[in-house]
């Protein structure tokens, strides 16, 4: 069975360059092993990785024993739902791509929450940091 978006359509690959998703496949797929829900496709921007780092979960320092680069303003992620929801309560909420974010993340994040961030996002992300 083919993973679906939040708007009801294939889920399309969020990032490869660094490669994302729980399973590091570059798509925010999920399943019973991903217990945080990795399923919001996101473009970071440095104010919501200084909020995830605030909140514990520094996502910009590189982890070379877990193969993890660190994440830089513009950086493509699948972000854990319920963080991101925390984000968006406190005003830093990343951009959002709907049609990479896996249709669970409407289990815990309401559609028109997620439409306020959508984003096309352009070959120069610049506009969006």
């Amino acid at each position: 069975m083919t993973d679906r978006n939040v708007l009801g359509g294939p889920l399309e690959e969020c990032g490869t360059d660094p490669l994302t998703g729980f399973y590091r496949d570059g798509c925010c797929s999920t399943g019973p092993e991903d217990l945080g829900s990795h399923t919001v496709c996101t473009v970071v921007t440095a104010d919501f990785l200084e909020h995830q780092k605030s909140i514990g979960n520094d996502l910009s320092t590189p982890r070379p024993e877990n193969n993890f680069p660190g994440l830089q303003p513009g950086d493509r992620w699948c972000v854990v739902a319920v963080r991101w929801l925390h984000a968006h309560e406190d005003g830093v909420a990343a951009p959002v791509i709907l049609a990479a974010t896996h249709e669970n993340a409407l289990e815990v994040i309401a559609m028109e929450t997620l439409r306020k961030y959508a984003v096309d996002v352009p070959d120069d992300v610049s506009d969006l940091l």
